[in-house]
Parts: C-alpha cells; sequence; structure tokens
C-alpha cells in the first residue's frame, strides 16, 4: 500500500495520455496523493477536468496562472512531492529534459525537484528507436532518473514494435521501488 505519498504526474501529448488516468485512479485506491501536471499538448487528448474528477486535486497546466498570487507553482509542487512520474513521456518532454530546457511548467518543474524521477516513454516505434532518442534517454539515466522502459505491441499508429506504455502493473512497481530507495537514503 502507498499509503500518505504524494505523487505528481507528469501528463504529456501522446496518445497514451488517455492511461495515465487509469493510473492516477489505481493510486488514489492504493491511497496516494496525486496532483496532475499536464503539458499544453496533453490537454488536447485528455481534459484537465478528468484528471482534477479522478485525483481529488487542481491540475496543473500552465506556468503562470492568473489565480495564484504568489505561488510559483514548479517550486511549490517540488517542495512536497515524494516522487514524480512522466507518463506518457514523449520524445518531446524526454529531448527538453535531457538538454535542461524548461519553457513550460511541467519541465521546469523536473528541474527543481529532489526527489526520484520516473519516466515512462510513450511513442510510435521509428521515433522511440531513433538514435537522438535514445542518445536522450542514455543522457536522462546518466543524470539518475529512472526509465520505465515500453512494451512491445500494437501501436496507436498501426504499427506494431517498442512504444507502447509501460503497463499499469510495471508503473506502480517502479513507483513502490522508488519510494523504498528513498526511505533508505534518509
Amino acid at each position: 500500500m502507498l499509503k500518505s505519498k504524494e505523487i505528481i504526474i507528469g501528463v504529456t501529448g501522446g496518445i497514451a495520455a488517455y492511461k495515465a488516468a487509469d493510473l492516477v485512479s489505481c493510486l488514489r485506491q492504493q491511497g496516494m496523493g496525486v496532483t496532475v501536471v499536464m503539458t499544453e499538448s496533453a490537454a488536447r487528448f485528455v481534459t484537465p477536468l478528468t484528471f482534477q474528477a479522478l485525483s481529488g486535486n487542481r491540475v496543473y497546466t500552465r506556468m503562470f496562472d492568473d489565480e495564484a498570487s504568489y505561488d510559483y507553482a514548479h517550486i511549490s509542487l517540488a517542495d512536497r512531492v515524494d516522487v514524480v512520474l512522466i507518463a506518457p513521456a514523449t520524445a518531446n518532454i524526454i529531448a527538453k529534459l535531457a538538454h535542461g530546457i524548461a519553457d513550460d511548467l511541467l519541465s521546469t518543474f523536473i528541474l527543481a525537484v529532489r526527489v526520484p524521477v520516473l519516466i515512462a516513454p510513450a511513442m510510435n516505434v521509428n521515433m522511440y528507436e531513433n538514435p537522438i532518442v535514445q542518445e536522450n534517454i542514455k543522457k536522462l539515466k546518466k543524470a539518475g532518473r529512472v526509465i520505465i522502459e515500453p512494451d512491445s505491441g500494437y501501436l496507436a499508429c498501426g504499427q506494431q514494435g517498442r512504444g507502447r506504455l509501460a503497463t499499469r502493473e510495471k508503473i506502480v512497481k517502479a513507483i513502490q521501488s522508488a519510494l523504498k530507495n528513498k526511505r533508505k537514503k534518509r
């Protein structure tokens, strides 16, 4: 059971974004506090309202929010989280994180966190196998990020191969492992 832990799930703009909704629901049922940070592209696949209803928390979508007075979301979120999961992680966010690009809330937030960051890639097989994407993944691993390897199978684009978002069970197991390892380091 994942009691009283706070996880932030970063959802990026891939078709697998709909699977993140199931993941949020699963983690909530296990007693986890879940907050979602979405990219603008992710909100085109699944609405923030869906994640708000499933998480029971506000969903963050923008770097600058007219409603928040002096609350800098990328800092305040980083201060309260135990583990970060990016699922699905597109080639775009993988490249941003590998090169320290911070041009939206999610990429800026990742630079501010000091907790385990788990990245679950999901994309077309050709994109996933692209040498540039693979080099970016190696760079993230070297920086201490945990990559939850994608599965192989039928992809939304109609092709088959590696690039499917890892199963919910595999992702939850990786989160549990990250939390366990974090406790050991204290």
